[in-house]
């Protein structure tokens, strides 16, 4: 089994890799377009360079990885990607041949957290109209779509775990539940400026409190991608 988790920053999606990560019989891919992405837009995210260097700018190279032997020859390969990568010009036609699932996180959220590792966020950055656009393809490909929140997760771990288990149809394992500290052999390069909390973890964090308070113009991003967001959650499990 092959599966794309698609989800934007800062939404608990290296947690889930870790997660898949842990289990014995999965191989893991942190955020393979990420190199793609940057070369096609020449955008200067933290560490490009970094970046260009350690992972293929070649998509159709990159859906070659993705479509090939899996890593270890494990019986499973979890890919973890990020929808903002997902440019027009980038190959979906291997996205029929894997099951897709989606991590969404409310946007308030995602602002809030992405906004103080990355100045100026645009719609465009925290991904939610192309996970919603993700979403309808799959959907046109005629697999019924997974949704996940991961504020679901984060209150209650296992329940949400073994339901998503359930829904793609794959044996839930305890060892979901935790990892070691200090990273995953796979983190992407750019895991230094991004992965500080997650690599302190050895589970998921414990449920989030309200909504953060965000500034106007944070407030007004959020409020642009709410309805993507909530579309999705209509029909998470």
């Amino acid at each position: 089994m092959r599966i794309a988790m698609w989800s934007g920053p800062r939404n608990l999606s290296t947690a889930m890799m870790y997660s898949f990560g842990a289990r014995p019989d999965f191989a893991v891919i942190d955020e393979p377009f990420y190199a793609a992405y940057l070369a096609k837009t020449g955008l200067a995210h933290p560490m490009r360079d970094a970046i260009l260097a350690a992972q293929p700018q070649d998509p159709a190279q990159v859906v070659d990885e993705l479509s090939g032997p899996v890593p270890g020859r494990k019986p499973h390969f979890y890919q973890k990607h990020m929808t903002q990568h997902m440019l027009p010009a980038i190959p979906r036609d291997w996205m029929s041949e894997v099951v897709n699932v989606f991590l969404i996180r409310h946007p308030a959220r995602v602002v809030a957290s992405f906004g103080a590792k990355y100045d100026n966020p645009t719609l465009g950055d925290i991904g939610f109209a192309r996970q919603a656009e993700l979403f309808d393809h799959t959907r046109a490909l005629g697999q019924p779509p997974i949704v996940i929140d991961s504020a679901d997760i984060r209150r209650d771990p296992e329940a949400m775990l073994r339901k998503l288990c359930e829904a793609i149809g794959l044996p839930f394992d305890p060892a979901m539940l935790s990892w070691p500290a200090g990273g995953h052999k796979d983190d992407g390069v750019w895991a230094p400026h991004w992965y500080g909390s997650v690599h302190r973890s050895t589970g998921f964090a414990a449920a989030e409190g309200p909504l953060p308070e965000l500034p106007p113009d944070r407030a007004a991003l959020a409020r642009d991608a709410l309805p993507f967001y909530e579309r999705l959650a209509e029909v998470k499990i």
